[in-house]
């Protein structure tokens, strides 16, 4: 006997590619998933130890914080303490200043050939008022002034005659700048 086979091949074997394409798109789709799922699980993990690192790197920072402010604080009295300690410096510098400056222009007066009237101060200058013979001595005594460490200048402000017991004689006026001798290496050189 004989059997004819009526199904349609053709249709049954498109039917099962179909099938088979499908159940295949659809495993590559889980397959896809568990990947993307797996990443998204080691992302996850990755993201809350950094997480965790970074709030235990903001305690430790905290446990840090009043040491830093202790050592801000301890900088800002050291600095004003050194402010304080070179103004004493500066202080006993300046006091003795005034007897040194006495002491230079006392040993520098020629006293056969000139007096002075007057010797005031205030903080780096000096005015000097006197009276000499001539012009040449009051240029001797300039010069001799600015070889002293605590006079830096020395300028005739003011020169004329004047008639003392019937002689004519020089009257002056000197303006001279101060300075301990440590001061001088910051200021402009001596001037001849």
């Amino acid at each position: 006997m004989l059997r004819i086979n009526l199904l349609p091949i053709r249709q049954l074997k498109k039917r099962a590619k179909a099938r088979n394409q499908i159940a295949s798109f659809i495993a590559l789709l889980v397959l896809l998933f568990l990947i993307l799922g797996t990443v998204a699980f080691l992302q996850i993990t990755k993201t809350t130890s950094i997480e965790n690192s970074i709030s235990e790197l903001k305690k430790e920072t905290a446990t840090y914080a009043p040491i830093l402010a202790e050592m801000k604080r301890l900088e800002q009295v050291k600095k004003d303490l050194e402010n304080k300690i070179n103004i004493i410096k500066a202080l006993k510098r300046d006091s003795s200043i005034t007897v040194h400056i006495l002491d230079e222009v006392a040993n520098k007066v020629d006293n056969k050939r000139m007096w002075l009237e007057s010797l005031k101060q205030q903080g780096p200058s000096l005015l000097l008022t006197g009276t000499a013979l001539d012009n040449r001595t009051i240029a001797q005594f300039m010069d001799a002034l600015m070889e002293s460490p605590y006079i830096t200048a020395v300028d005739l402000s003011n020169a004329s005659l004047k008639n003392v017991s019937g002689r004519d004689l020089k009257s002056f006026s000197l303006a001279c700048s101060i300075a301990s001798p440590e001061n001088q290496s910051d200021e402009t050189p001596k001037q001849n």
